[in-house]
């Protein structure tokens, strides 16, 4: 049975009957839609992008949320070359649900097209986990020519000797090895690896043209234009080796020959900006003025609409548009492209063009800095000596020195000093020394607000009431009327449960500071302790008038709607203030976040952790939140590869780092949790949390004995929890012994009386021959708690695999009666009345994609609901949206093969047929797969 796991508020399930109309209008349309995808498939397969590209956006007029449109949308714009749009439509199939190995490659060609090399190796979307081999070869090459950009010329090695691992025979890997060899100096190397490329692939065209820049760069230039030649007479069409020959013509002057190749390049790439410039050098050499600037116009005209960001990796672009602005006299147009290409260049003679255009501009100092660098590889360069030389008459040069924080005390026992000093020890992890030193600062001088402060806040943290109390007290006496003491003191007087302190100190805040909306937050919070949520709302509300694109304002009325009971009013408040906060701001991004994924919003809530880690790239807490979104969507190497990142930049925070470790665990990065779980345990060799997470590590990893030395060690050091007892369980389990482990959960659940631990023994029972006992167990649960949806829910899922559909179904409409908005419920329903042939089905599986229409399992139940009721167009629309989510579903394909098949495209479903037996290992769907495929021959 389908099961995803999102839950959506109810509100979006209201709305669901108006929805479902729309949808059975829309049928028509989604037809249509089809055939424009299909049409457009069939040309961009013929080549015919321009066609494609038409037929898909007619497509997108009807329905923009098609991610199979948007996919192929994207392709056919990265074809044309518009790659700016072409990573608009990934995004877009990404925002969909696309799966990412679909996008992963093209994707990552945008950003190189873009200037974004560094993006390659940074964007978990592009990660090479989880590629099929040959997207994986070409991802390597690619980042290999990013790499070579970056001037990372050894990683750019080690990835190209991978690509050869999985494509031993093919060229390319050679013929890309060569720039990179040149770009080190090791020309031997370099024609090594064109010696290896020719003898896979004699007269490949790219292998010559790459072996006759050797030649040019080692200023062997006969041997090179013979080269050019070699490559031009096996592709005549080949721009970069026409446009090298023209080039070393011009330098050797033999300016006819390279008109002649000038021409040729007319009607191969009649706007390529270089072969235009090459065109400006000959009139200039000529004496024609006026066709150097034409040339030269023609160049800035083309390239000056392109960000220069798009040109950052091209040094011969940069050059040529700057030389060409410089040529027409436009010195700081020609800046920022010379100035581009000089910081990969440095020693090249650019610096002094760009320390000329500094003395234009009275930047004496920037033309020295360039003339300063630049002479230290031309020492001799008389013309550079000249030009600094009289800069250094006009004015002079300084140093500037800096020290840090211990050298400064060192000088003068300053609070200050030790107040940034224990920020930055804490900072750096090491907590009890920046404690130590903030306490300092503090005794030394209580009117030091920052460190008072910044120990209230650890003490708080730390579980110590009582003495961030005593701090705040001190703070408060030393500033008696200094408003934002008074609402630490309100703050830490609510953490000692003084609520009367608590709202006496607010009050005085507001007296003093009327406008200080921290106070007046402080007094809301009590008002919502003692349930009185109309006064907080009032009190919140005439703020907002005030201010009504405030983040914290409209997360605090998220808050308190939420205690009311009031979710689809809090769900606003969130997007609210996620809307209005600045790209500083990221506290209401976390909450929309979290929000969304609480609430069974996957697909929005991917979105919001994008935005969030745009923000933030650094942030540990933003890596484990865009990480939790992609695992909610089914990317786990994303995830994986972001959790990686988060544990990294962690330091030896050992909470953060368990909070990983659970996160790695739950996408199968167990060597990633080990990673994790060792700083952590590095911080705090006795730390329990961690303990019983690495106890779990070693069940993992097999090592059992191991795990039940830790999990033992577990519970003698902490009998009243059941965190000892689960391991038990666990360690029970892998070693085939259900009785023990039943037992140990039996304990766990004694100890903890929770729904959790009765969910873990409700487990186990409901896996034994006779599930009667765990039915027995949930019931009895429900009896002293009627509520439990959780509860509900596992005798449901019970019932469905004992083939007992009355009574699941009638386990699934009570949860759905006490939650609409568990989504995971509304389409286990759906699948138990498609298994009844209850026409009602569909319906219901419409509901559940109402409120959660980027979840594969929902739209998978849709689609195949659809079908059975006869809804052909709309389940192939459905399952093929389905199936680029999980293309690795196997049951996913058999769904869409039977749709295709229904709607007479055998041939595709013949395909779609083969991939799910391929994956099948059993399922219960095979043999009327393998009757489908019979009768399709």
């Amino acid at each position: 049975m389908t099961q995803p796991t999102l839950r959506l508020s109810a509100l979006a399930v209201l709305l669901s009957t108006a929805l479902l109309h729309g949808a059975a209008l829309a049928a028509g349309d989604g037809a249509q839609a089809s055939r424009f995808y299909d049409d457009a498939l069939k040309r961009f397969e013929k080549q015919d992008y321009d066609g494609a590209a038409i037929q898909l956006r007619n497509a997108l007029k009807i329905d923009k949320n098609q991610l199979a449109v948007h996919l192929l949308l994207g392709k056919t714009l990265l074809a044309q070359g518009d790659v700016a749009n072409a990573e608009f439509e990934f995004n877009e199939s990404l925002r969909l649900g696309v799966n990412r190995v679909e996008v992963a490659l093209p994707l990552a060609q945008t950003f190189v097209a873009q200037g974004r090399q560094a993006q390659v190796f940074s964007d978990t979307r592009v990660a090479l986990d989880g590629l099929p081999t040959d997207a994986r070869y070409q991802m390597l090459l690619l980042r290999a020519s990013a790499d070579l950009d970056l001037v990372h010329t050894d990683d750019a090695l080690a990835e190209l000797q991978a690509a050869r691992t999985l494509s031993p025979n093919d060229p390319a890997a050679w013929i890309a090895e060569i720039p990179v060899r040149v770009r080190s100096g090791q020309f031997r190397e370099a024609q090594a690896a064109a010696d290896q490329a020719l003898r896979l692939a004699p007269g490949n065209a790219d292998a010559l043209y790459q072996q006759a820049t050797i030649a040019h760069v080692r200023g062997q230039l006969d041997a090179a234009l013979a080269g050019y030649g070699a490559a031009l007479k096996a592709d005549p069409g080949h721009v970069e080796a026409r446009v090298a020959r023209a080039g070393l013509l011009i330098d050797l002057g033999r300016d006819k020959p390279a008109g002649a190749d000038l021409d040729e390049l007319n009607h191969l790439a009649p706007i390529d900006p270089r072969a235009n410039y090459l065109r400006a050098v000959l009139a200039q050499r000529a004496g024609d003025a006026a066709g150097a600037k034409s040339a030269f116009t023609a160049v800035t005209e083309f390239l000056d609409p392109v960000p220069i960001e798009f040109l950052r990796y091209r040094v011969q672009v940069l050059i040529v548009e700057g030389l060409s602005h410089y040529g027409l006299g436009e010195l700081e147009k020609a800046k920022p492209y010379l100035d581009m290409a000089w910081r990969q260049q440095q020693d090249s003679p650019l610096a002094k063009l760009l320390a000329q255009i500094a003395l234009s501009n009275k930047d004496s100092g920037g033309a020295a800095d360039l003339l300063e660098t630049y002479l230290r590889g031309h020492p001799g360069d008389s013309q550079a000596l000249l030009m600094l030389a009289s800069i250094h008459l006009q004015q002079g040069r300084y140093a500037k020195a800096t020290a840090l924080m211990q050298q400064a005390l060192q000088a003068k026992d300053d609070p200050s000093y030790h107040a940034v000093l224990g920020m930055s020890l804490l900072r750096d992890g090491r907590a009890d020394q920046g404690a130590a030193q903030l306490e300092q600062a503090f005794a030394k001088d209580p009117h030091q607000a920052y460190a008072g402060l910044s120990l209230v806040t650890l003490y708080l943290q730390n579980g110590l009431p009582a003495k961030a109390l005593g701090v705040a007290n001190q703070m408060a006496k030393a500033n008696p009327d200094n408003a934002g003491v008074l609402v630490v003191l309100g703050q830490t007087k609510a953490a000692n449960a003084d609520t009367a302190g608590a709202r006496a100190a607010f009050e005085k805040a507001v007296k003093l500071a009327p406008n200080l909306i921290q106070a007046q937050y402080g007094l809301a919070e009590i008002e919502m302790r003692g349930r009185d949520f109309a006064a907080a709302d009032k009190r919140l509300r005439g703020l907002l008038r005030n201010d009504p694109r405030n983040p914290d304002l409209l997360l605090q009325l998220a808050t308190l709607n939420e205690l009311w009971g009031r979710i689809p009013q809090a769900q606003q408040f969130v997007e609210s203030a996620a809307d209005a906060s600045s790209l500083t701001q990221t506290r209401a991004n976390f909450a929309l976040v979290a929000w969304r994924l609480h609430h069974g919003q996957a697909d929005k809530a991917l979105d919001a952790a994008k935005v969030l880690l745009g923000k933030t790239p650094e942030d540990v807490t933003a890596l484990q939140a865009y990480g939790g979104a992609q695992r909610a969507n089914g990317d786990v190497a994303g995830a994986r590869s972001t959790l990686t990142q988060a544990a990294r930049r962690a330091g030896f925070d050992v909470d953060a780092l368990c909070d990983i470790a659970d996160e790695q665990l739950l996408v199968g990065d167990v060597s990633g949790a080990v990673y994790s779980l060792d700083k952590a345990l590095q911080a705090r060799p006795d730390y329990l949390p961690a303990r019983a997470r690495m106890a779990r590590v070693d069940l993992l990893q097999g090592r059992l004995d191991e795990a039940a030395q830790r999990a033992q060690a577990v519970v003698k050091d902490a009998p009243s929890r059941a965190v000892g007892y689960d391991l038990l369980a666990e360690i029970a389990r892998h070693r085939g012994q259900a009785r023990e482990a039943i037992d140990a959960l039996r304990k766990a659940h004694a100890v903890e009386n929770s729904t959790r631990t009765l969910l873990h023994l409700f487990d186990a029972l409901a896996h034994q021959p006779d599930a009667g006992p765990a039915v027995e167990l949930g019931q009895s649960w429900l009896r002293s708690h009627p509520k439990d949806t959780a509860v509900m829910k596992v005798i449901g899922d019970a019932m469905a695999r004992a083939g007992n559909l009355a009574q699941a179904r009638r386990q699934y409409e009570a949860v759905i009666a006490l939650d609409p908005g568990d989504i995971e419920t509304v389409n286990n329903l759906a699948n138990v009345l498609l298994l009844q042939k209850d026409p009602g089905a569909l319906a219901v599986a419409e509901k559940a994609l109402a409120a959660a229409p980027g979840n594969v399992m929902v739209i998978d139940t849709a689609g195949w609901a659809a079908l059975a009721a006869g809804q052909r167009d709309r389940a192939v629309q459905l399952l093929r949206d389905a199936r680029l989510r999980a293309p690795t579903n196997a049951e996913i394909h058999y769904h869409l093969a039977s749709a295709l098949a229904a709607t007479g495209q055998a041939s595709e479903a013949r395909r779609e047929l083969a991939t799910a037996l391929q994956n099948a290992k059993g399922a219960a769907w095979t043999d009327q797969a393998r009757a489908l495929q019979a009768s399709l021959k």
